[in-house]
């Protein structure tokens, strides 16, 4: 982690940069709310600012739209993301049917993710900071708190499922180690702890670096996996007598293929429900809306597009071998004969894996933490927590435990639609986009963010009925038809329940926080 960045001090309390600016000298938060206060001319708070969650300065940002379409490229291409699509050959969804529910998530998800990406290019402030806006500088904790919860357990979640394959390969390498895998430690065997602490310890040395090292991982992850899942499909495709068979054999047709499409577009978009809500923790340091666009229209049309490909070579491929389907590439990997090869893949996999856990499941928590301990708790700080947490919950015993997944995790996940439902309709159709940046940091009661005590009522108001619905939807045996489209009616009932009863009479300034901003390395 490099040391405290400076804040550059603007005349006009942030609506030009200085060509010179002054610094805030490295020190203490209050120190450093000190000179950011002077410099916005806004008295800037000691529990809501700190060097990690101040808006990152425009000049020297260094996520170009390479940076942001390697982190489509990664998180993609993730384990998960294949056995969803697999399912739905499994399900009796032919290579064009596959391929068309990919396209219409995928379409959607380019909507989305470029509005919630311009949001982070605009104020240059992570999603804590951003959710402040609709729910207030104390009610933010709400939401930031509930993505970080999701994804911390979802971290440790992945780091085991990465451990299991680094057992394959390890064994793989020296089958004396076999012996070390037959005895259990609270639920995981001697070889499994060790690949677990690897793998954690890994991640966080990553990560403790900033998010300059995760830009520069994912770059580097990205052309692997994509080459990597590529090699497989061609493998799979020869082995298969260089024909693939198109569907299984109980095809669906007529409504039910129609059905099955657009539930399996909109289950596409759900899993992505997360990064919608959180995609400017990254975007924040985009040099531009263009890169966004660029960087989206790369990484998730033409992606995922390709991405489906492959899951259709694989799946019909096996299908065509021995009439059985496979869960997941790692279901592939496990049948190459040449130790070499079958290394090669498990190290490619586990690359993969680090590079999906730490943009999906670290980042948010350690922003969730950062904002709610600001005065004692820095990103590589966070971190520590975050990962700690991910390892002391035993995770491997709650992705065994099919009631914590569903009910515990799959609640949390469901809270997420209303939670976007609300800050895009404040963003977008209340305040269109007019942002008083540097009043995100002020615990002034005279800030156009502090509402009530901190707290935006309507915000919550209009989240509650539609966080029901989507519990109901989520959990009620009668409601399973609607399952898939749960997300879509939480977040647009939440949207238009704000959209209605928002306050129209606040003040609207648009003001950027250039003056109060930090150099985009951390």
């Amino acid at each position: 982690m490099q040391t405290p960045p400076t804040a550059g001090v603007a005349a006009d309390q942030g609506l030009t940069a200085p060509s010179a600016p002054a610094a805030h000298t490295p020190g203490s938060v209050e120190a450093l709310c000190e000179s950011a206060s002077a410099a916005s001319g806004t008295s800037i708070s000691p529990s809501l600012y700190n060097s990690d969650l101040a808006p990152t300065r425009r000049a020297g940002r260094s996520w170009t739209s390479y940076s942001i379409f390697t982190l489509w490229a990664n998180d993609v291409h993730s384990l998960g993301n294949y056995a969803f699509a697999i399912g739905l050959f499994a399900l009796g969804l032919g290579g064009w049917q596959i391929l068309m529910a990919l396209g219409i998530g995928a379409a959607l998800l380019f909507g989305l993710l470029t509005l919630s990406g311009f949001m982070g290019v605009k104020t240059g402030v992570p999603f804590p900071v951003m959710s402040r806006i609709s729910f207030g500088i104390r009610g933010a904790q709400i939401a930031s708190l509930l993505r970080g919860a999701v994804a911390v357990a979802w971290f440790g979640i992945q780091t085991y499922l990465a451990s299991v394959v680094f057992r394959v390969m390890l064994v793989a390498m020296f089958p004396a180690l076999g012996d070390l895998d037959q005895d259990s430690i609270l639920g995981l065997s001697t070889l499994g702890w060790m690949a677990f602490v690897a793998l954690w310890v890994v991640q966080l040395v990553i990560v403790s670096f900033g998010m300059e090292m995760i830009r520069k991982y994912e770059a580097f992850a990205g052309p692997v996996i994509l080459a990597t899942m590529a090699a497989m499909a061609v493998w799979i495709f020869v082995e298969a007598g260089g024909s693939i068979a198109w569907s299984s054999n109980k095809a669906l047709e007529g409504p039910e293929m129609w059905l099955t499409i657009f539930a399996g577009g909109a289950l596409w978009v759900s899993i992505y429900g997360t990064f919608v809500l959180n995609f400017c923790d990254f975007t924040r340091s985009a040099v531009s809306k263009k890169a966004v666009v660029r960087g989206n229209f790369w990484g998730i049309p033409i992606n995922m597009l390709v991405f489906g490909a492959i899951v259709v070579v694989m799946a019909g491929g096996q299908f065509k071998i021995n009439g059985t389907i496979i869960k997941s590439p790692s279901d592939i990997v496990q049948t190459i004969p040449n130790t070499l090869f079958l290394v090669l893949a498990c190290l490619a996999l586990l690359i993969l894996t680090i590079a999906v856990n730490l943009m999906a499941n670290f980042v948010a928590p350690v922003y969730a933490l950062t904002n709610l301990f600001p005065k004692r708790l820095n990103f590589r700080r966070a971190a520590m927590v975050s990962g700690t947490i991910g390892l002391v919950i035993l995770p491997w015993n709650l992705y065994n435990n099919p009631l914590v997944i569903v009910y515990f995790l799959g609640g949390l996940g469901a809270l997420l639609g209303p939670l976007f439902g609300v800050v895009m309709a404040d963003y977008w159709l209340i305040r269109r986009g007019k942002v008083n940046v540097a009043e995100l940091y002020t615990a002034s009661p005279e800030g156009a963010y502090f509402y009530r005590k901190g707290v935006n009522p309507r915000a919550i108001i209009a989240m509650v009925p539609a966080a029901v619905l989507a519990l109901l939807i989520a959990f009620v045996p009668g409601l399973a038809a609607a399952a898939p489209f749960a997300w879509f009616f939480a977040a647009g009932i939440a949207a238009a329940l704000y959209f209605f009863i928002a306050d129209r009479n606040q003040r609207l300034d648009d003001r950027d926080g250039e003056a109060i901003a930090v150099v985009s390395t951390h």
